[in-house]
């Protein structure tokens, strides 16, 4: 099996590379806006699927909006 390692991410850079408000990203990728808020002040880091989630979009935004959208 092949292992990744994910760095960690700037959320806040994240969210502003997308173009989105803080209720945007948080609904658009299914995370709650208090998590998020956490996430940008540095109080918490994502960790698990949120972290690659986050890696993901950080490289590929358009394609993961595009692979969630209806």
């Amino acid at each position: 099996a092949v292992v990744h390692e994910f760095k960690p991410v700037d959320v806040k850079n994240v969210r502003s590379k997308v173009g989105m408000s803080q209720s945007e990203f948080a609904s658009a990728f299914g995370i709650s806006v208090s998590t998020l808020r956490h996430w940008e002040r540095g109080d918490r880091k994502p960790h698990g699927p949120a972290l690659v989630l986050l890696n993901v979009v950080s490289k590929e935004p358009k394609a993961v909006l595009k692979a969630l959208s209806k």
